[in-house]
């Protein structure tokens, strides 16, 4: 019954669920819609409030980028590598499997979002593989979903989750609304971590038990055997002094403990857990594990491809809170909250709402900047 429940819905996404940014410039036609139907909010005016919300989340499009980008570094570098392809060595059975990698992608995205959507994601492969290789029966679809079990379930629980650390960060875009929230309120709350524990704890089962039988099973596709990186080593016989430069291991260490130092000392002094320092301590693990400035880079270029489109997103996002609120379409908004909610059911409201429109902003940084101002103003 639940499989075919879940096949319905995965054949609904595939036809009709479009990427993340045509879903973005669809909301952002629906808005400009409400705005002129809803208010008396003239063509240009809509216009030059969309645009000037457009900008005004640059310093928290930075941080998300941030995140995902140096995340995706060190859960690419070697030794992670390395370190994944022991654990996936340690794999005895398909129930194992999908156990050992859900309960990963919960632990490593309790730590980073970031590094929970890439660990579990290159683990998967590695198990796959290994798990071929050596003739067990894992279903690949059914690994994979294990694998963003963490993403979708805890990494918004997390110490590195958006809306939390946001509101802890001095100088966010509610603050004078709502001052700075502490995250013993938010994340390390009984609360929140108990939800955490039960969805660790319990998740990995509930997919285990999805797993099909032995005939139905979809093995990993490709036939190649795992490898923790490329070995290809940098002959610096005719190198120019630059390259050498390029290629010295000393010198991306020397940045990534003078950022290790930092990120201590600003531990050691009080200093709170946010998103400029969460950054902060990726920036050091990539640095220290790297190869060289030359390989940093290169990973790097590869995370870009994975964050890049947050450069686009996000702003899309800002302006959609700058039209929101300009045009008085948030009042509106806000007027039917109160009308609807009391003190006790507001939070409730709250979260249908949020799980609604998160099925439109697959983000929650990006949700934050939409529905934070209204929630914030309807509270």
């Amino acid at each position: 019954m639940l499989r075919q429940t879940s096949a319905f819905f995965v054949k609904l996404a595939e036809r009709w669920m479009p990427g993340p940014l045509v879903i973005a410039i669809f909301l952002t036609a629906v808005t400009f819609a409400a705005a002129l139907l809803a208010t008396d909010t003239g063509v240009g005016e809509a216009i030059d409030a969309w645009g000037l919300g457009y900008w005004s989340l640059l310093r928290f499009t930075a941080q998300m980028i941030l995140i995902l980008g140096l995340g995706h570094i060190v859960a690419n570098t070697k030794p992670v590598r390395r370190l994944l392809i022991a654990i996936s060595d340690q794999i005895r059975t398909a129930g194992t499997a999908y156990v050992g990698l859900a309960t990963l992608s919960g632990v490593t995205s309790l730590f980073s979002w970031g590094v929970g959507l890439i660990v579990p994601a290159v683990l998967a492969r590695i198990i796959g593989e290994n798990c071929r290789s050596r003739g067990i029966k894992v279903d690949y679809p059914l690994l994979v979903t294990c694998g963003y079990m963490g993403g979708g379930g805890v990494s918004m629980l997390g110490i590195s989750a958006s809306i939390p650390l946001t509101i802890n960060t001095p100088g966010h875009f509610l603050e004078e609304e709502i001052g700075l929230i502490g995250l013993d309120q938010t994340i390390f709350s009984y609360w929140s971590m108990s939800i955490v524990l039960a969805i660790i704890l319990i998740m990995p089962q509930i997919l285990r038990r999805l797993a099909p039988p032995d005939d139905e099973v979809v093995e990993f596709p490709f036939d190649a055997p795992p490898s923790a990186e490329n070995e290809d080593q940098v002959d610096d016989t005719n190198l120019t002094p630059s390259e050498k430069m390029e290629n010295a291991r000393w010198i991306t260490v020397s940045l990534g403990l003078l950022a290790g130092v930092y990120i201590t000392r600003h531990f050691m002094l009080a200093g709170g857990l946010n998103l400029n320092s969460l950054n902060m301590i990726f920036v050091a693990l990539g640095l220290l594990f790297a190869d060289s400035p030359r390989h940093y880079i290169e990973l790097l270029r590869n995370a870009a491809s994975v964050a890049g489109p947050f450069l686009i997103q996000y702003p899309l996002y800002a302006g959609l809170m700058g039209l929101i609120a300009d045009s008085g379409l948030g009042e509106i908004i806000v007027g039917g909250f109160v009308a609807i909610s009391t003190a006790e059911t507001l939070s409730l409201w709250t979260f249908a709402s949020a799980a609604f429109l998160n099925l439109f902003i697959p983000s929650a940084g990006g949700q934050w900047a939409v529905q934070g101002p209204i929630v914030v103003e309807a509270a």
